[in-house]
Order: C-alpha cells, then sequence, then structure tokens
C-alpha cells in the first residue's frame, strides 16, 4: 500500500483536480479497534497477518482510481475522489463506502487456526477545492476517528466543526485533571447502604472533583477524559486514599461500629504493577481495619485477565479484603469464574432495578441472580432503588441490601458522620428507656 508520503502526493493532486472539476472528494482515517490486544496475545507475525488482509478488504472495496493507504501501525487511510458536484450526494456516496469498509473489516480473521474478530472505527471528511489543505483535512478525518472510538467504536463519524471545539474542552479539562492529582482537589461523597430492615450496614465512596473556578464537577463529566488519558490508576488511588482515611475515622466515630466502606477499582487500577503492594501498604498506613474495606469490580474488568484478577483477589481475600461484582447482569458472566473467584457479593445493575416490578425480563433477571447468590452463598445489594415499588419487589425476591435515592443521595463525609452521630443517639436513648422500663 502506499505510504504516507505517498498519500499526501496525491492527496494535493486530489484537492487540486476537485478545485478544477467542481466536484467533491472525500477522506476516511481507519483505525483498528484494539488491535494490541491481537499483537499481544498472538505475536506481531499474526498482526502483520492481520494488517495485511484488513489492507486487502480495503482495497476490494473501493474503485481502481481510488487510494487505500497504510498511514502507520494500525491505522489507515483511504482517499475517494471526484465523488459528485453536490457535497450531499458526495457525503451520501461516501458513507455507502465507509459502511462496506467497515463491514469488511468486521468479518473475522483466521489467525493461528482460530477466527479473530478485529472491528474499526473511521472518521470521514468532505472536500471540495482549496478550501482545505491537506493538512487540515487529515486533522479534521482523525478527529472524525476520535469521535467514532468515543462512541463505542465499530462507527463512522462524519467531521463536524463543532467537534473542534469539544476535542478544545476536553484537552482543557484533562490538563485540569492533571494538574489537581494530588493537591487535595478530590474528596468522596458517601452513599449510605441498608439492610432489609433499614439499618445501616455500610457506604459507597464515589469520588468528587472540586474544581477550581468551577466547584463541584460531577463524575460523569470528568471520569471519561480521565479513561481516555490513562488518569484512571491516578484517580483511583486518591479514592482508595480517601476511603482508607475515612474508614479509619470510623474504627472510633459512634454509630460506625461493623460499617463495610465500598470503592470501586478500575480495571487499569487492578492490572497495574503493584496494585495488591499499593493497598497493603494504604491500609499500614491509614489503620483502616481490611475487613471493612470493599473493593467493587465490573464483571467486563474481571473478563479481561481472569486469571491475573484471581491472583491479585486472592491475595488480597487473605487480608480480609471484601468483593463485590459491580453492575452485575450485564457482563455475560461465566460460572466458572464466579465459581473461582473470592467474592463476598453481587450488585444487581441499576438498569434492571430501573424497569421493577413492570418489566417481566428483569424481574426474571433479578430472580436469576438472587438463585445464583443463594447457590454461591454470597449476598445481593440492589443498586439503584428508587421508588417503594421498586424496594417492595427486590425484598419480595429475597434481596437484603439497598443504595439508591429511595434512602439517600450521595453526600459528604461530615453528612454521613452526622447520620451516624444522629443514629448512635437514638441507639442510646432507645437502650436507657428500655433499661429504665427493667427497672421499673
Amino acid at each position: 500500500l502506499p505510504n504516507r508520503r505517498l498519500l499526501v502526493e496525491r492527496l494535493g493532486h486530489a484537492i487540486a483536480t476537485n478545485a478544477r472539476t467542481g466536484r467533491h472528494g472525500a477522506l476516511m482515517f481507519i483505525d483498528l479497534d484494539d488491535f494490541k490486544d491481537i499483537n499481544d496475545l498472538l505475536g506481531h507475525h499474526n498482526g502483520d497477518l492481520l494488517l495485511r488482509e484488513a489492507g486487502a478488504r480495503l482495497r476490494g472495496v473501493v474503485r481502481e482510481s481510488d487510494t487505500v493507504a497504510r498511514f502507520g501501525g494500525d491505522e489507515f487511510v483511504v482517499l475517494l475522489e471526484l465523488l459528485a458536484e453536490s457535497a450531499d450526494e458526495a457525503l451520501l456516496a461516501a458513507r455507502q463506502v465507509a459502511d462496506k469498509l467497515l463491514k469488511q473489516l468486521g468479518h473475522p480473521y483466521r489467525l493461528a487456526g482460530l477466527d479473530r474478530k478485529c472491528t474499526a472505527s473511521l472518521g470521514l471528511v468532505i472536500f471540495n477545492g482549496h478550501d482545505s489543505s491537506a493538512d487540515e483535512l487529515m486533522q479534521r478525518a482523525d478527529l472524525s476517528m476520535y469521535e467514532a472510538k468515543r462512541s463505542g467504536k465499530n462507527t463512522a463519524r462524519v467531521f463536524d466543526p463543532q467537534m473542534r471545539s469539544e476535542l478544545a474542552g476536553r484537552l482543557e479539562l484533562e490538563a485540569e485533571l492533571r494538574g489537581a492529582l494530588g493537591t487535595g482537589a478530590f474528596l468522596i461523597h458517601l452513599q449510605p447502604q441498608l439492610d432489609a430492615a433499614g439499618r445501616l450496614i455500610g457506604a459507597e465512596a464515589l469520588l468528587r472533583w472540586n474544581r477550581a473556578g468551577h466547584g463541584m464537577t460531577p463524575p460523569g463529566l470528568f471520569i471519561p477524559i480521565a479513561e481516555q488519558a490513562g488518569l484512571m490508576p491516578a484517580l483511583g488511588r486518591e479514592a482508595m486514599a480517601l476511603a482508607c482515611e475515612e474508614l479509619a475515622r470510623w474504627v472510633e466515630l459512634p454509630g460506625a461500629t461493623g460499617l463495610v466502606m465500598a470503592v470501586n477499582v478500575s480495571a487499569a487500577q487492578l492490572y497495574e504493577p503493584g496494585f495488591v503492594e499499593e493497598v497493603i501498604a494504604l491500609l499500614a498506613r491509614t489503620g483502616a481495619p481490611a475487613e471493612r474495606l470493599k473493593l467493587e469490580l465490573t464483571e467486563s474488568l474481571l473478563l479481561t485477565d481472569i486469571e491475573r484478577a484471581i491472583e491479585a483477589m486472592t491475595r488480597l481475600r487473605e487480608m480480609g479484603i471484601r468483593f463485590s461484582i459491580d453492575d452485575f447482569g450485564t457482563g455475560y458472566s461465566s460460572l466458572g469464574y464466579l465459581q473461582r473467584l473470592p467474592l463476598d457479593e453481587l450488585k444487581i445493575d441499576r438498569a434492571f432495578v430501573r424497569d421493577l416490578p413492570a418489566n417481566a425480563s428483569s424481574l426474571a433477571i433479578v430472580r436469576t441472580i438472587m438463585a445464583l447468590a443463594a447457590t454461591l452463598r454470597i449476598r445481593v445489594i440492589a443498586e439503584g432503588v428508587e421508588t417503594s415499588a421498586q424496594h417492595a419487589c427486590l425484598l419480595d425476591n429475597g434481596c437484603d441490601a439497598f443504595q439508591g435515592f429511595l434512602f439517600a443521595r450521595p453526600e459528604p463525609v461530615e453528612s454521613f458522620r452526622a447520620r451516624l452521630s444522629a443514629s448512635a443517639a437514638r441507639e442510646g436513648g432507645a437502650a436507657d428507656q428500655a433499661a429504665a422500663a427493667r427497672g421499673r
């Protein structure tokens, strides 16, 4: 395939030709999804075979007059010349080609005797004449491809000028996020977890960012940015440290006896070298009791590398740390790995709780999870409980632990401590009344 240098020459020629003829062309930037996994798992030889096959598939879709270039790594660029005089017609034709390209790339590849799938993300820009330089067009197509990646991969996105301003905003937020690490700008809010009788059994620690000049920034805004920028291990360490420091305070706090602190752990954090040692050192530094710390992992995280996950979890479980599978029911669980994992809890995903009790499918999934947990002899907690009807339905089907807006929203640690003090005062008053009654 043509290389980057030849591609740039052909793109410059296409721009001039389109200017002369008044017709539109299209430039597509294509990146193979998760190609690194193929290279790591099967070796570079099979990675090269996949790249050659991908290039051949791309060539098989476009016209002889079009260009398919290898841009570098697992990136390809497709140049379609002289599509149509109308921009709308050119875009329609280019989108049809893009759909065919993604379909062809999505077919399995025969590697090491097995069929392996490797989809692609595609960015597309339409051009006409000298309205943009070759560098600008490449930048726009590249930006559109990253939008396709952000949208879930295996899809195409057409360049929109708004993408540039959104990218600038994301880059600014990312820079602020990096600068905020280790400065005390992050804190945790706690969302109570209760048992079937309404008694407090613990809380989930949820990270918040007190962003300079903007105040409290919701995680839905900065967590996706952190994931893209590779900052999740650092954020995870901040959340874990804050949670353990608060858990250590609970040891002496009235009303906090036996309460468990739940903390989310990301895939990047769990598989980072030295994760287990970091957690052990953190517990030693803060004095937080290991048996009252619960780490929440998602199913998809565990499926990334089940053997490494089991090894890390087993070492931490030996210290007393508990484990919960978060968003359970969304990750195509294997009963085999569930039996092998040192689990204490399954957490029913809010997507199934939301439609209770009316949705028969959600109800069937909840019942299946309850039966599975009973077989494995582990607890179940439901998250996202917002109505009394949902709560009653879950109770009727054997669930005995809950978390959601029906009971409490995430709150600052000071508010949670006040909740504990009030609870301890009520219990103390009830005990005094009982003692007085016995005296009479």
